[in-house]
């Protein structure tokens, strides 16, 4: 069954942990970590979390519709991290556009890709294993 109020109260509850774990590594740990672990702090910290939330959301999503449930989720949880990951770094710190982008820069190995990787194929995958095992 597809649960749009579902999908979004868990979206909501990745992004601020999202946004806290980036405070966190933007003032805390970036005081005594170099700039390429403080982005992998920043990417693998909030990876567990997103795989319990796409475990929440399969759950509660179970049904015949479980693809179009999980399908939701893969595309709206990437898309609005980002662009919520976005504003924070231009409301906390005004940054740029091209400073966001920069994130994105695997040829110098941003992990920032991985997360939203996870972010996509997470509820995908959870929701796929719980169909098929049901």
């Amino acid at each position: 069954m597809i649960r749009p109020g579902v999908t979004f109260s868990l979206w909501m509850a990745i992004a601020i942990l999202v946004v806290l774990n980036d405070f966190v590594g933007d003032t805390w740990i970036a005081a005594t970590l170099s700039v390429r672990a403080v982005e992998w702090y920043k990417a693998l910290v909030p990876m567990p979390y997103v795989m319990m939330m796409a475990i929440f959301h399969a759950r509660r999503t179970m049904g015949s519709q479980w693809f179009e449930a999980a399908l939701l989720a893969a595309l709206l949880w990437p898309t609005s991290t980002a662009l919520v990951d976005f504003l924070y770094a231009r409301l906390a710190y005004e940054e740029g556009a091209e400073a966001f982008l920069d994130r994105f820069g695997i040829w110098w190995g941003a992990p920032y890709p991985l997360l939203l990787l996870v972010l996509f194929a997470s509820p995908l995958l959870v929701g796929w294993a719980l169909a098929r095992h049901r």
